[in-house]
């Protein structure tokens, strides 16, 4: 059990290395990565980067859940 979460944390280590690093600075979006819009921003850019969002603290709730799991065995 032990060896399957520890194997589950490393994915998701690396899947939330990779969305932390699509995350843009604080001047360019996503939208500006993909050519979505202009600099103000359109509805599909932002839509785009809320759904980075989420998917972002997803893996950050997995990855200190699955490291309490992995502490209590």
């Amino acid at each position: 059990m032990y060896t399957v979460l520890s194997v589950v944390q490393v994915f998701i280590a690396v899947v939330l290395i990779f969305l932390i690093l699509l995350h843009s600075g604080k001047d360019a979006g996503m939208s500006g990565a993909f050519g979505v819009g202009v600099a103000g921003g359109s509805s599909g850019g932002s839509l785009m980067e809320r759904n980075l969002d989420r998917w972002t603290v997803l893996f950050a709730i997995a990855f200190v859940v699955n490291t309490i799991v992995l502490l209590k065995i």
